[in-house]
């Protein structure tokens, strides 16, 4: 009896110490999942945007593979894609410095042709100043002669025409430096214009989905490094076909224009707006809790179905009125991003199926969201 007393000690003991061995191993893999998530971020801020080299490319097999670590659960194809993708690493690594190396070649010849041009330039400059100057010295050096009046008084006249050719060409190298530092700073503005313009949608002037997927992937990535919470809140404009068919596609783009505006009524400067597709829009919330962001859809949500808008065709008559829905999600710990967008689409589509009209959460994806209210009239 003791025996069989201590052979059910040493067996709990060891049941016990099994367990704990298995949580410590489940810190490790959390541990070495977020080790390897900073590594492949550092490799991919190392890539340079250069053409003809794959940056894009590489950019995208980095994020593959980083989103491969969060998401697959089988261990033989995290390994098979890890196999594959670890080949392209050191080819593009080369790649890189190979072009590096023959680009600082290029540059070095085109700092000796600058310096070449400048230096003869500078050497002509200085020769003619010179020259002029030194001519000017002479002639009034001559006029020192009181017994040749008449020769004084030409030469003094010729001094002043080489003093004024000095000066007039200085006035010229002021102007012309003073042009191409306006060119310059003109050139400036039009290149931010062209990069507002590349991530902004053209009809609603809120950030494109190209937009959304850089900034989204660059705060999901400082997340392996450094805790940044963030929410999301996926808006859907309600039955938008049937407003696009009994109004018109031109109602129907106003309608969505005068959607962006509400919304920036409610967010703030670091805040992101953009056009996710069609009729749908996303906000993403940095440092707001899901708690703080379902508060701010709500007051969304019902400000947009308590507002009317009137068209030109409908003056003075009832207007036109719209709802959404809207899902909320919020970042977790090792999330990628398609993860913590799927739970915000989710979240979306369990208020669609529930009536519209609504704010679902992630954490009410499986239950029923309450429903609220809705009657200010607004020019679209």
């Amino acid at each position: 009896m003791a025996n069989l007393s201590r052979n059910k000690e040493n067996e709990a003991f060891d049941m016990e110490r099994f367990i704990e061995e298995i949580r410590d191993n489940a810190k490790k893999k959390g541990v070495y999942l977020n080790a390897i998530r900073a590594l492949l971020l550092f490799m991919k801020d190392f890539s340079m945007d250069f053409e003809g080299i794959g940056s894009d490319q590489f950019v995208k097999q980095i994020d593959d593979l980083s989103e491969t670590f969060v998401t697959e659960k089988k261990l033989k194809t995290v390994e098979s894609i890890f196999e594959r993708r670890k080949k392209t690493i050191p080819a593009f690594i080369r790649g890189q410095k190979e072009y590096l190396n023959t680009r600082e070649r290029e540059i070095w010849d085109i700092i000796g042709l600058q310096r070449t041009a400048i230096s003869t330039l500078g050497t002509e400059n200085q020769t003619y100043n010179r020259k002029v100057h030194g001519q000017s010295k002479q002639i009034e050096a001559i006029t020192i002669l009181d017994d040749i009046k008449t020769m004084k008084k030409n030469i003094k006249k010729e001094v002043m025409s080489i003093q004024a050719i000095v000066r007039k060409k200085e006035e010229q190298d002021r102007q012309q430096m003073e042009a191409l530092a306006k060119q310059i700073s003109s050139l400036n503005v039009e290149l931010k214009k062209v990069k507002t313009k590349a991530m902004t949608d053209g009809l609603t002037k809120a950030y494109n989905r190209e937009a959304f997927d850089s900034y989204i992937r660059k705060i999901v990535d400082q997340n392996s490094i450094k805790s940044s919470p963030f929410s999301l809140l996926m808006l859907d404009i309600d039955d938008f076909k049937k407003i696009n068919d009994g109004y018109g596609h031109q109602i129907g783009d106003r309608v969505l224009v005068a959607l962006v505006k509400k919304c920036a009524e409610f967010i703030r400067d670091e805040d992101f707006l953009a056009r996710y597709g069609g009729e749908e829009f996303i906000i993403v919330l940095p440092g707001a809790s899901l708690r703080n962001a379902l508060k701010k859809a709500q007051r969304l949500r019902k400000t947009i179905a308590e507002t009317h808008y009137t068209t030109d065709k409908e003056k003075g008559g009832k207007g036109l009125s719209i709802t959404v829905s809207i899902g909320a999600s919020s970042f977790r710990k090792n999330d990628s991003v398609s993860t913590v967008i799927d739970r915000s689409d989710q979240a979306l589509y369990q208020a669609k199926r529930t009536g519209k009209n609504r704010v679902a959460s992630e954490k009410d994806i499986k239950s029923e969201p309450s429903r609220l209210t809705e009657g200010e009239a607004l020019q679209i």
